[in-house]
């Protein structure tokens, strides 16, 4: 072509969640079974709908409106509903104009750093979530700026690192945080908080808060809201409807804005954005429309706990099978269904190996070991996958320069839990031993 096509940005894009499914079909398709520990689909794991939640979405679908166009912004009366949910917390206040609809988060992030001037940074936590960090390189032809979380006290940010790098970095304009965090299932406290938001107010910056699992804490832990801190500092919090409802396929989640009237670029940030979506027409009808329905049904809270409770105690058995092996920091989740293993330094190198009985499995790892500039990290789970047929993402995909790992705490069937973790920690000792 007569000019280049992509820019430079675009290197940074990846998305090792799903890249590694294509190395776990090839195995499949030699007789491997596959344990898929890889990406948050409850649907995948056995999750099972509530007959509740089906009829009201069948009933919603009866509706001739759920087949039009929605508004650009999003339904207003679910726009209303979301603004009173967040109302009755006592934080920031909100109108149905303050909240905009997506096709899931993943077109709200990509929407959002696609408008973000590239000289303009938004500082996230490592180990990243995939879609922000990858999202936010692209937008500024860059690598991703990121602050610390700490392995060694259980996944805390580093506020002194944020702290430094904010006050040395004049471009960086925002803050992110995912609370709960993914892929660490750590659960941000009020205090950690607090001094987040005091670092953006001290330095004229915004505060981006993924919640997408929001409603997803356990085992004592508490989830506090962006708006219930936020106080006078500009703020986005992104929610959805995929991963607590579950309807991931609904691809359905929303932003919204807390205190946009008081800065201009961030009211002219807001706006561009319902630009954005009017240009696109609207997102999608049918899920909007049903979800007052079914957040606003009082059937929702004990369904929401109790699968709480259930990811709760799958944390405890994993974290019974896997808390004592030597080599690995391990800590136990609180929030989200993810879990971020690390292996201690010194622990892997590039000679190391997982004993693999398939003979074409082994053919196929000795391919992907050929990969160049190859992590330590991701030469286990590639080993792991071919000799166990356990499939998860190396942590150094995560923008990190930690090794490790991230499963998930999804699976419903409890002896297929257990069978899955005891062959992460059968090869954890055999590959590091």
């Amino acid at each position: 072509m007569r000019q280049p096509l992509v820019s430079p940005g675009a290197s940074e894009l990846s998305y090792e969640i799903r890249e590694i499914v294509i190395k776990a079909d090839q195995l499949a398709a030699v007789g491997q079974t596959i344990y898929w520990e890889n990406i948050g689909d409850p649907i995948q794991k056995h999750w099972h709908i509530p007959q509740w939640i089906k009829d009201i979405i069948s009933e919603t679908v009866q509706d001739d409106k759920s087949y039009g166009y929605a508004h650009s912004m999003g339904q207003l009366e679910t726009r209303q509903f979301i603004a009173n949910q967040t109302n009755q917390l006592k934080g920031a206040k909100i109108t149905a104009q303050d909240v905009l609809f997506f096709n899931g988060l993943g077109d709200g992030i990509a929407t959002f750093y696609q408008f973000i001037e590239p000289t303009a940074r938004i500082i996230g936590p490592s180990p990243a979530y995939s879609t922000h960090s990858s999202g936010e390189a692209a937008h500024a032809n860059s690598e991703p700026l990121t602050y610390q979380l700490d392995p060694t006290n259980g996944w805390a940010p580093d506020i002194d690192d944020l702290y430094n790098q904010v006050q040395y970095n004049p471009s960086i304009v925002g803050i992110l945080i995912i609370n709960p965090d993914n892929p660490t299932g750590m659960v941000y406290t009020k205090e950690m908080l607090r001094q987040i938001v005091s670092i953006a107010r001290k330095f004229d910056l915004f505060i981006l808060s993924d919640e997408i699992y929001g409603s997803i804490t356990y085992n004592g832990a508490r989830h506090y809201p962006l708006s219930e801190v936020i106080g006078d500092v500009p703020g986005i919090a992104m929610k959805g409807m995929s991963k607590d409802m579950p309807w991931p396929g609904s691809r359905c989640g929303w932003m919204e804005f807390y205190n946009r009237g008081s800065d201009a670029h961030f009211g002219r940030l807001y706006q561009t954005l319902v630009s954005a979506k009017m240009l696109e027409v609207c997102s999608t009808t049918l899920p909007q429309m049903a979800l007052p329905k079914i957040y606003g049904d009082p059937r929702f809270k004990a369904y929401n706990e109790e699968v709480k409770t259930k990811i709760g105690k799958r944390s405890e058995k994993i974290t019974a099978i896997l808390k004592d092996i030597p080599y690995l920091y391990f800590n136990p989740t609180y929030g989200a269904f993810y879990n971020t293993i690390i292996f201690k330094p010194g622990t892997l190198n590039m000679n190391q190996s997982l004993q693999v009985e398939n003979p074409k499995a082994a053919e196929l790892l000795s391919g992907w070991l050929k990969e160049r500039n190859m992590k330590a990290d991701k030469r286990f789970v590639y080993h792991l996958l071919a000799a166990k047929g356990v499939c998860v993402v190396p942590i150094s995909s995560f923008c990190s320069d930690l090794l490790g790992f991230r499963v998930t705490l999804l699976e419903e069937d409890e002896d297929l839990l257990i069978e899955t973790f005891t062959k992460i920690k059968e090869a954890v000792l055999e590959y590091c031993s």
